[in-house]
């Protein structure tokens, strides 16, 4: 039997580290992704050895597509296996269930959701064929670690093909609470799956105590315990564990590219033409999650009800596209295109316009040099299993002069509350409170806050995560590692510290 430490590493997720493109001809080319699962994942699979296993991203059939992703892997420690599927199974397991179903409903969105029983049965079905090249290219030895909302019932068929290898899975987005989650058809279908597993990681300790709730009151059978710094469920002769690990960045990567020549360039030109009023900064992919209108209405009331602050501040909002050949995302570009030209129509004046909006990817250098430039990020989502833009910012804050606003509702705030202005997106007047606060903010108390959160953002990293999960899963411990002290904000008072 392998050592527990040396176990070899499966990681299986939606998509394959690297995307397969047409090229010249018949030739196939391979685009290397990016993100922090990858940045995190790729060292730990080069160092122990193992596979990646996931979607190459097309529908067409590539010929000899399994020799192109191992020439791509040669020599570099671990081997990509792809998962072939058709445009119909993409569109009803990818687009459908997972993007229509759980996507909105874990958002505490479910207005929004389409519960269509095709989309679940071809979830099963693309969950199954996951699983199938799981089973054909694992070992019993092996360590399998799965990845976020699109494979959460992966393990209930690798154990129906009777495969014990250890299983983990980690759940990327929010998890929510029973009376929410009883409202999917397949709720007991979705927790029988999670249980299959032998470790389930979430964001925050309220992800994982709303896990916990919804198997003591779906799971007839099932124990519930607290076990030191995790769950403990008992289950039909089963043991697994739950615990939550938040995932962080590569903080020290971003710390350096923001200090290269090229970005501290970019960086005094946006502080050069905007030297006469703060830089609000807004960045998120079009999700009707992420509270962009919301934030829009807010900064408005901000203009509306501190005068004073016309022309002396300015809010860049990024908006990457996403999903535009969906209806509702296009109905979410138009009210976004609405609220920014009503705005600037009604509060610019000559030489300022209130609201810079971009719908488009912003090149790294330039969005580098904003966040360096930026005097505060306002993160704003309606709920997000964590916000990754916000510890982004924080770490490319170089100068430790900015300020954060970031939602009560984002899974970042229970790490980063303490030092942020944390507001409910839903309260434009607190929004605009929070964003007046930090435009008057005093230079001590900015820098007193970002140090703070550099501070934990370096700290509890992505490799801080990965190894923490890790140790749960192999060790079946967390092993030095105290319980996390999350931040719920549930007063208002932290708007308006004592004086630093």
């Amino acid at each position: 039997m392998t050592p527990e430490s040396s176990k070899r590493l499966i990681v299986v997720s939606n998509r394959l580290p690297y995307a397969l493109e047409k090229g010249t001809g018949d030739k196939w080319k391979l685009k290397p992704g990016s993100g922090g699962l990858v940045t995190a994942l790729l060292p730990v699979l080069r160092n122990r050895g193992g596979l990646w296993i996931g979607w190459p991203g097309v529908y067409d059939e590539v010929p000899h597509m399994q020799e192109v992703f191992a020439q791509a892997a040669q020599g570099a420690g671990y081997a990509l296996h792809p998962v072939t599927l058709s445009r119909e199974e993409v569109d009803k397991y990818y687009h459908g269930y997972s993007n229509e179903s759980i996507w909105p409903l874990f958002h505490d969105l479910q207005d929004r959701c389409q519960f269509d029983p095709d989309y679940w049965h071809t979830y099963v079905k693309v969950n199954r064929k996951f699983a199938q090249v799981l089973n054909d290219n694992s070992r019993e030895e092996d360590f399998v670690w799965i990845h976020d909302y699109q494979l959460m019932d992966v393990g209930h068929h690798l154990r129906d093909m009777n495969r014990q290898v250890e299983m983990a899975f980690y759940l990327h987005i929010p998890f929510p609470s029973p009376d929410i989650f009883m409202k999917l058809p397949e709720r007991q279908a979705v927790l029988s799956a999670l249980l299959a597993y032998d470790l389930v990681g979430f964001q925050t300790l309220r992800d994982r105590r709303n896990f916990l709730q919804c198997v003591r009151m779906l799971v007839q059978g099932a124990r519930v315990k607290s076990e030191r710094n995790l769950g403990l469920v008992r289950f039909e002769g089963r043991e697994m564990r739950v615990g939550n690990f938040p995932i962080g960045i590569d903080a020290a990567g971003f710390s350096t590219k923001a200090a290269s020549a090229e970005v501290t360039e970019r960086a005094a030109e946006f502080r050069e033409t905007y030297f006469d009023g703060k830089i609000v900064l807004g960045v998120d992919r079009l999700d009707y999650t992420k509270g962009i209108p919301e934030r829009l209405r807010g900064f408005a009331n901000l203009l509306e009800r501190f005068p004073e602050v016309r022309g002396k501040i300015r809010l860049f909002q990024i908006v990457v596209p996403s999903r535009v050949d969906i209806p509702t995302y296009d109905d979410l570009k138009t009210e976004i295109e609405t609220l920014v030209g009503e705005i600037n129509g009604r509060y610019s004046e000559m030489g300022w316009m209130p609201i810079h909006y971009f719908f488009r990817s912003v090149p790294s250098t330039d969005l580098l040099a904003l966040y360096r430039a930026a005097d505060i990020a306002l993160i704003t989502p309606l709920k997000d299993g964590m916000n990754l833009v916000a510890k982004e910012f924080c770490a490319c804050s170089l100068e430790e002069d900015s300020s954060l606003i970031l939602s009560q509702f984002a899974g970042a705030a229970a790490q980063l509350g303490r030092w942020s202005l944390i507001v409910n997106p839903y309260d434009v007047e607190q929004t605009a409170d929070a964003l007046y606060h930090a435009f008057r903010m005093p230079m001590g108390e900015r820098r007193y806050r970002m140090k703070q959160l550099r501070r934990n953002v370096r700290n509890q990293n992505v490799f801080w995560w990965v190894d923490k999960f890790m140790q749960a899963a192999i060790h079946k411990e967390l092993r030095d590692f105290p319980p996390l002290e999350e931040y719920i904000p549930e007063h208002h008072e932290h708007l308006y510290p004592s004086e630093f």
